[in-house]
């Protein structure tokens, strides 16, 4: 797996991800795969706070990144390398792995096992787990968000500007998950994430885990994540270190990916809610 190649079309392209797992507890959650870049969006663009149009402008802008139709990369999951394929349009997901593969149409999700018991985790809530990590800020464009300004915040000692967002109910399966990102006041490039997780119970939470965006790489006139680091917290805060995650051989281009690609394979099963 190791020499699997992100590829497009002629060269197909196929994703993959890792569960981050807390003390026994899964950090899952998951948002409407059937996000279309369209009107609607164009229209929303109008409520977008200015601090966060300058942070997307800061990461290669909303233009550039709408103009992208598939996005691809591989990383090391649980059970070795994964290769994670993502049709940006409409959110259509593909995770290959050795042993097994997740795909989403939009309207399902499936899982296939190429050996017996092969993947241990839910496939429904992991389908699109890394993806929203790594493609912020941008899919902070989505319809349905709620934005709120933040007072300035110090994290690790330093200063970051910082947008909340919600959601508005029935956006996604878990509408109360809650996200804040944090941003150099002068650069306005994302420096952290936090978000809430729960879909398990529905209800806002006040439990807040924490990502840091250090490296990036650029990619097609975009600024994306090299490495994502999560910190445990303490106070609320983040306080140290405790794992990382490398993406690799990231493509992101203007190609579009079949339907095909993203299709049901007849052995596969579907994963219910």
């Amino acid at each position: 797996m190791g020499k699997i190649a992100c590829l497009l079309i002629g060269l197909i392209v196929l994703a993959s991800c890792k569960e981050i797992v807390e003390e026994g507890t899964e950090e899952i959650y998951e948002r409407d795969e059937t996000v279309q870049i369209d009107a609607e969006m164009d229209q929303a663009e109008t409520s977008y706070p200015a601090e966060l149009i300058e942070v997307f402008d800061a990461h290669g802008g909303l233009q550039q990144w709408r103009q992208m139709n598939n996005l691809c990369y591989e990383l090391e999951g649980r059970d070795g390398a994964e290769i994670h394929t993502i049709a940006l349009p409409d959110r259509q997901t593909k995770i290959e792995s050795k042993d097994w593969a997740i795909g989403s149409t939009g309207k399902l999700v499936w899982l296939l096992q190429r050996t017996p018991d092969a993947y241990k985790g839910n496939a429904r809530f992991y389908h699109n787990l890394m993806f929203y990590f790594y493609a912020m800020p941008f899919v902070l464009s989505d319809p349905g968000i709620v934005y709120e300004i933040l007072p300035e915040t110090t994290l690790e000692g330093l200063s970051y500007g910082g947008i909340q967002i919600s959601y508005e109910q029935g956006v996604g399966d878990s509408p109360e998950d809650e996200y804040r990102i944090y941003y150099h006041p002068e650069t306005y490039k994302m420096a952290w994430l936090g978000y809430t997780v729960t879909y398990k119970d529905q209800q806002k939470s006040d439990d807040w885990h924490f990502i840091k965006y250090a490296d990036w790489q650029e990619i097609n006139g975009l600024l994306l994540p090299e490495k994502l680091s999560w910190y445990a917290v303490e106070n609320g805060l983040p306080s140290q270190k405790r794992n990382e995650m490398s993406f690799e051989k990231v493509t992101v281009t203007e190609t579009v990916l079949e339907d095909s690609v993203f299709e049901k394979p007849e052995s596969a099963v579907i994963v219910p809610r």
